[in-house]
């Protein structure tokens, strides 16, 4: 039976409550009265060979509260003059809410609403955007509306999360809600003290002027001869691994002219001395610090990491910074070579990567459309030492 049910007539305006609409309609016109739902309603041939289900049917539409129901007169030619349902009518906002059992959390959300009408107008339009998500909010919107006032009154403050003095507020509770306070903090700020081109959740602190935790890069000089920190002697044996913060990292112009950057931390920490070089551990920290050290873009750059549609991806992202950027051991020369140490890759990704070389493309396609095996993937670490040493030798 096709027939529209009770069932069907709370749904549709649970799609509406979904879509935020009735909540916005608490507060605006966002929903004219009174609303018209869709209904089916049997056909003719249904009132001559299912009578008593149509029957059925009518009482329970009947008996649905909260709606209003226009009626029509169908003479049927065997069951006679039959009163059916023709249209289905909610008159109010008050009825669709009760229709639901979405009273109490539309008037929570009124009352919301008019708080922020009070005290922070602007963000009345997030408010209207988001009203699903700001009920969900409301136990910690007096909370959210605080740290929306206190960087009003301090703009771009220059102190550590952790120093917001705001009653209720800790750093763990702004930094779980970064994502919802940067959208109100565009709002509720002038444009002049929001750092427009920090975006992110990850570069929240950067947005709106605080001190975020350095980002440490981890290093090791690969030639002896090179200029080292004070008391980290260097020889062949012993080659410093050094870990510095971006700016003092940025500031080193170290006279190298090799950078290699590898994801896995043994091959870090294994790679074999090579002249006029250094190693990096790109072990998660992006590559915009890297990319603001001047220094390094005059050095022949080499990036290795696994030969996978992941590999490739971090590839392509890193040339968005250093395009001269040479991928390292991720050839298909060196993947059919080490095929007794494939394994898979859990949840590759399929999208095109338009910074790599025709050479590489061709490998990532085979690894993206499966064409040497599902999910293919070799780990750098599974790369034998001599294959690297080997490579390296041979002058790259």
């Amino acid at each position: 039976m096709s027939w529209t049910t009770p069932a069907d007539l709370r749904a549709q305006v649970q799609r509406l409550w979904d879509r935020g609409d009735l909540l916005r309609a608490t507060v605006t016109d966002a929903v004219s009265w009174p609303l018209r739902l869709n209904v089916k309603v049997p056909a003719a041939s249904d009132l001559s060979d299912r009578f008593e289900a149509v029957r059925e049917w009518v009482r329970a539409i009947a008996d649905t509260p909260q709606v209003r129901i226009e009626w029509r007169e169908w003479n049927h030619r065997v069951q006679g003059m039959q009163r059916l349902p023709a249209t289905v009518w909610i008159d109010t906002l008050q009825d669709a809410l009760a229709f639901i059992g979405k009273v109490r959390q539309a008037q929570r959300f009124a009352a919301l609403w008019h708080k922020t009408a009070a005290a922070q107008p602007p963000l009345l339009a997030w408010l209207s955007r988001r009203p699903i998500q700001a009920l969900d909010l409301v136990d910690r919107w007096d909370r959210l509306l605080a740290v929306v006032a206190w960087l009003q009154a301090h703009p771009r403050p220059g102190v550590y999360l952790r120093q917001v003095d705001v009653p209720g507020v800790d750093s763990k509770f702004i930094e779980g809600h970064r994502g919802v306070l940067a959208e109100l903090l565009d709002l509720a700020l002038p444009p002049e003290v929001i750092e427009l081109d920090a975006t992110g959740v990850a570069q929240f602190a950067r947005r709106f002027g605080f001190l975020d935790k350095p980002v440490r890069i981890r290093f090791r000089l690969l030639d002896p001869s090179l200029p080292s920190l004070p008391g980290c002697p260097s020889s062949s044996q012993n080659l410093p691994d050094i870990t510095l913060d971006a700016a003092s990292f940025v500031a080193l112009a170290l006279p190298v002219r090799r950078v290699f950057i590898t994801e896995n931390e043994t091959n870090f920490l294994a790679f074999p001395p090579t002249a006029d070089a250094i190693v990096v551990f790109g072990a998660g920290y992006g590559w915009e610090p890297l990319a603001r050290a001047s220094w390094l873009h005059r050095c022949q750059m080499h990036y290795w990491g696994d030969i996978d549609t992941h590999g490739f991806a971090i590839l392509d992202q890193l040339r968005g910074h250093f395009p001269g950027v040479a991928s390292f051991l991720m050839d298909r020369e060196t993947l059919l070579a080490h095929r007794l140490h494939w394994g898979e890759e859990p949840e590759p990704v399929r999208y095109d990567l338009p910074r790599l070389t025709p050479e590489e493309a061709a490998v990532y396609d085979e690894l993206r459309f499966d064409r040497l095996q599902p999910r293919l993937r070799l780990e750098q670490e599974r790369v034998g030492f001599g294959w690297l040493t080997d490579q390296l030798r041979s002058g790259l």
